[in-house]
């Protein structure tokens, strides 16, 4: 079947144009190059030429953008590729409203997207990937947008407290001074997706509850947003102690990266067997992330890139 040559206008104004072209069209020549199409904008529309495939592509790309752009107000130096490497569609369904600074969330690559419809649709939800991949941040969105929208009566988060390095013991202050250094990246995804002021009267009044692994256990969490991050330093037996936390009408996530395993043996990390175990059980949905889906700096992607293949050599 030929692919005929084409033509596609979408409407862009004068502004959104201005953050997706970039500085002397930069971007635009790079979307145009990367695609072999070509464009023109002109009276708040642009007009891409090429092949169809490429020019529903290329569209894909500019109506991502737009979407990011009405989501966090910018681009960053990611957006760009990110948005080549993942021209699909926007689904709109799966973006998050949430209070905080952060607005509107989008996914940003596919894995961000099968993430997301997997919190959408299934109770319990494990996501496994390297970091920067936004699974923290995503999962505590997700909770944030749920208990915004009276889903759920509150968002319980955890993780476990295992070293990288250091002893507990030898940090400073109280058992609480001691944890909060682990917990810091779930507080910093709080405030961009409800405000710190907010986090701070959610925390006081229990509505959020941030806390270690071990405060779980002979709990039942009802009518709850579970969260537990950074599993991949859990033990199988901590993990079933927290899975058999959920109550009535909860939903727990999982995030880990099985590359960054704190305990001793790295083997003894639960995350690394789970799947054998509840893959096959309705209800609990499974995603991976890889360095596709890295959204930090574009040279966190090079560098998880350059990990796998040495330890793959």
């Amino acid at each position: 079947m030929q692919d005929h040559s084409r033509e596609s206008k979408i409407n862009l104004s004068r502004e959104s144009a201005a953050k997706i072209f970039g500085t002397g069209d930069t971007n635009l020549r790079h979307i145009c190059r990367k695609l072999d199409v070509k464009a023109v904008y002109r009276d708040g529309s642009l007009s891409i030429s090429g092949r169809g495939s490429s020019v529903d592509k290329a569209a894909a790309v500019i109506a991502r953008l737009k979407h990011e752009i009405i989501a966090s107000g910018s681009l960053n130096d990611h957006s760009i590729d990110a948005a080549l490497s993942f021209p699909d569609e926007h689904d709109v369904s799966l973006e998050l409203s949430v209070p905080g600074r952060a607005g509107r969330i989008i996914p940003k690559t596919a894995g961000q997207e099968e993430y997301l419809r997997a919190i959408k649709n299934s109770e319990l939800v494990f996501c496994i990937g390297p970091a920067g991949t936004g699974k923290t941040f995503l999962a505590v969105a997700s909770a944030v947008a749920a208990l915004t929208d009276g889903e759920v009566d509150r968002i319980i988060i955890s993780r476990p407290a295992v070293e990288a390095g250091e002893r507990l013991g030898f940090l400073p202050g109280d058992l609480q001074q001691k944890i909060d250094p682990y917990l810091k990246p779930v507080y910093d995804a709080l405030d961009d997706t409800l405000s710190p002021a907010r986090v701070r009267r959610s925390l006081d009044n229990r509505v959020i509850e941030v806390a270690p692994l071990a405060y779980m256990r002979g709990r039942t969490l009802n009518n709850a947003f579970v969260i537990l991050d950074e599993a991949q330093n859990t033990t199988i037996t901590q993990l079933k102690m927290f899975l058999t936390r959920l109550g009535y009408s909860s939903r727990a996530v999982i995030t880990g990266d099985i590359t960054q395993i704190d305990l001793k043996p790295p083997s003894s990390s639960g995350l690394v067997v789970i799947s054998k175990i509840l893959s096959s059980i309705e209800g609990i949905e499974f995603t991976y992330l890889d360095q596709n889906d890295v959204v930090r700096h574009p040279l966190v992607q090079s560098i998880i890139s350059a990990f796998e293949r040495d330890e793959g050599s």
